[in-house]
């Protein structure tokens, strides 16, 4: 019955795709036309998250250090949340810089 069940859907959906597939125009939803670019779309659309959320990091680490009490365990925690997120801030500030020397290397 099983069987009987999934040909008649093969048959109901699938084949007529299949028939007018001559009609079918897929178009590119990235709207892209070389791998620069989708490298480029991606490291915008990180560039603009870490836009947001760096600073935020920073401002809850320092609340992190304000109310650690002196525990050294949590300022030291906050001080490396703030070392991370510099770091990682100034590698995504580069980013736009290394598919450039990537290009130049490769002889693009």
């Amino acid at each position: 019955m099983k069987k009987t069940f999934q040909i008649l859907i093969f048959l109901s959906f699938v084949l007529p795709t299949i028939v007018l597939a001559n009609d079918v125009i897929i178009e590119n939803p990235l709207d892209v036309d070389s791998f620069e670019d989708i490298i480029n779309k991606i490291i915008d659309f990180i560039f603009n998250i870490a836009l947001v959320l760096a600073p935020l990091m920073i401002v809850w680490a320092g609340g992190l250090y304000i109310t650690s009490g002196g525990n050294p365990d949590q300022t030291t925690k906050a001080k490396n949340i703030i070392l991370y997120t510099l770091t990682g801030f100034a590698i995504i500030l580069l980013s736009k810089g290394f598919v450039v020397i990537i290009k130049q290397l490769l002889g693009a």
